[in-house]
């Protein structure tokens, strides 16, 4: 996660600090991990946080001159950075988060012992060590006070490498081709890193992009072989590609009742993890394992994607759009506040408002009790069109009012030819102007009337769809724009469903050819206000590329197909099958 040592320098505590490196810790397996310490020259003892790491613990920002860590240690923390089982100087075999929870009881109940150490410890941590945190809460360590993370998922299957089914497949393996230079280097294999850094888009960057023809590539599973060496449990991933228990082992949705500290939960609007920020938030208010717990969890939603520094300037990491002075929050300050309460005070409730939102559009923070908010109106904006809503030159419309007797909507599904990712909630994404998308003939689009006042959509938004194809699976994507005066479709939010998932994720059924189905895509959570002026806009179509793998249509397991196959969509919209979009309005 890139930090601004520059932004953080500006809020440097009062102590000096000192680095103690490669400081031991034996796992009860007896596998040796490692960590540096940050120290404040000052009187002890001082409580501890814990930040667990997979990328590094001395690797670009997290040993910066000035970083997250010495920042927390210049306010009074002793700080703990530690690499996780199976990564650069730790020991062991890594494998993605199977280790975490029992490495992190051992890592939280060793740091409370350290000399100098008050014996109250938090943890923090964005990604995979905010997920890291999650893990270690379920063992409930003794010493564990208070976890800040960020931008994490909960590891279910319809929401990590796979979203509604489908391979999150740019990420994933940009991803894991970054994970596995790694471990080539560790091993001093020049040629094979040199290999992987020749499929990336700019190999100086980490985790860059793969190239398009890269992630062309098919079979997917030829992946698995490829990657063998530096990342082995990609042939897992890949070959377990419904929900079971490979995925419940891990499922952090299936362990809330086991935590039992407060937590604040920060996520972002853009961010890959938008779905399940506010899940940790109100599945712990409601299940975490003591009363304590469950009224002192906090949310904060962010206009920010996932790579988010801790001190957001404006806009940045959010594509074409600036969000204004008020987005430049420091995380930073906002974390040491929460855990000054927790592990220097008395800790006596929640030290802020338990929801706090960016409210887009007006670009202002908002202070809210509960999540949904309990005054919305979830309102369906229907949609409507002769038949012909391709492109945004069409004539399809959203509105209000249900439809009547009305032709269903059609277009053609080319594999080869998908709609290209613009945007969005994916790593590199953000807000990105959809028009070019929008004149595509595989796209439909649903424009609203003009605006007479302002519209404010703050919640989860799904949308309702009635569809058939020509093939025995198909996927469905619907992306939510918000149209300015000068006709800038700025994208709100996006989801996607494959066909076969449509009602269990782990026993999924191919579609019958020609058959109307009713398909529910979740287009997750928002906090936007469109002006006065503006207009409301739905468009649909079967890909998004190459952020989600291609149906080829043929029902294949993921990742298995070579030959792509076209298909004719047909999206309905009439009395009987009133395909919507559910939004949820705030009234003003």
């Amino acid at each position: 996660m890139p930090v601004s040592s520059a932004s953080i320098e500006t809020q440097r505590g009062p102590f000096a600090i000192t680095r103690e490196d490669d400081v031991t810790m034996t796992a009860r397996d007896g596998t040796i991990l490692r960590a540096d310490l940050y120290l404040p020259d000052a009187p002890g003892p001082h409580p501890v946080l814990v930040r667990r790491t997979p990328y590094g613990k001395r690797l670009n920002d997290l040993a910066a001159d000035f970083n997250e860590a010495h920042y927390f240690a210049s306010h009074g923390y002793l700080v703990v950075v530690q690499d996780t089982r199976g990564r650069f100087t730790s020991q062991g075999r890594w494998y993605p988060f199977v280790y975490e929870a029992r490495d992190g009881y051992d890592t939280v109940e060793w740091a409370a012992t350290l000399p100098g150490s008050s014996g109250r410890v938090g943890t923090f941590g964005q990604s995979y060590g905010a997920i890291a945190q999650y893990l270690a809460a379920t063992q409930r360590p003794p010493h564990l006070t208070t976890c800040i993370p960020v931008s994490a998922y909960q590891l279910t299957f319809e929401n990590y490498w796979y979203n509604g089914g489908v391979l999150e497949l740019g990420w994933l393996l940009s991803y894991f081709v970054n994970m596995a230079e790694a471990v080539l280097a560790a091993e001093g294999d020049d040629a094979g890193i040199a290999e992987l850094a020749a499929l990336k888009v700019d190999p100086t960057v980490r985790f860059s992009a793969l190239t398009d023809t890269t992630l062309r590539h098919q079979p997917i599973i030829d992946w698995a072989d490829r990657l063998e060496r530096g990342a082995p449990f990609l042939r897992d991933i890949l070959t377990q590609n419904t929900d079971g228990p490979y995925w419940w082992a891990t499922d952090l949705s299936r362990q809330l009742f086991n935590m039992d500290v407060p937590m604040l939960h920060i996520g972002s609007w853009y961010d890959i993890a938008n779905r399940d920020t506010p899940l940790y938030y109100t599945g712990l208010r409601d299940e975490a394992g003591t009363a304590p717990a469950r009224a002192e969890q906090a949310l904060l939603m962010g206009p920010w994607a996932h790579q988010l520094p801790f001190n957001q300037p404006t806009s940045g990491g959010t594509g074409d759009i600036d969000f204004g002075p008020n987005a430049a929050v420091s995380l930073l300050d906002v974390q040491r506040q929460w855990f000054d309460h927790y592990l220097k005070n008395d800790g006596q409730g929640l030290p802020r408002p338990p929801v706090r939102i960016f409210v887009m559009g007006e670009n202002q923070w908002r202070d809210e009790q509960e999540w949904p908010l309990a005054r919305t109106v979830f309102t369906p904006y229907y949609l409507h069109s002769d038949g012909d809503a391709n492109t945004l030159h069409g004539t399809g419309t959203l509105s209000t009012h249900p439809p009547t007797n009305e032709s269903p909507d059609h277009f053609r599904y080319d594999p080869q030819n998908p709609v290209p990712t613009t945007g969005g909630r994916t790593i590199g994404g953000g807000v990105a102007d959809q028009r070019e998308n929008q004149t595509r003939a595989d796209v439909l689009v649903y424009t609203g009337p003009v605006l007479t006042e302002d519209l404010e959509i703050t919640g989860p938004i799904t949308v309702h769809l009635y569809a058939a194809t020509t093939a025995v699976d198909t996927d469905f994507v619907a992306v939510l724009s918000d149209i300015r005066p000068d006709g800038y479709a700025h994208n709100l939010a996006e989801g996607i469903v494959r066909g076969r998932f449509r009602e269990s994720y782990d026993n999924p059924a191919p579609l019958e050819p020609g058959t109307i189905y009713p398909f529910r895509i979740p287009l997750w959570n928002i906090s936007h206000v469109l002006r006065a002026g503006h207009r409301l806009r739905l468009h649909l179509t079967s890909s998004d590329f190459p952020r989600w793998e291609r149906n080829a249509g043929t029902g294949a397991p993921a990742g298995t197909d070579t030959i792509p196959t076209a298909a004719h969509q047909t999206v309905v919209h009439d009395a009987e099958h009133p395909s919507h979009v559910l939004l949820p309005v705030i009234p003003r």
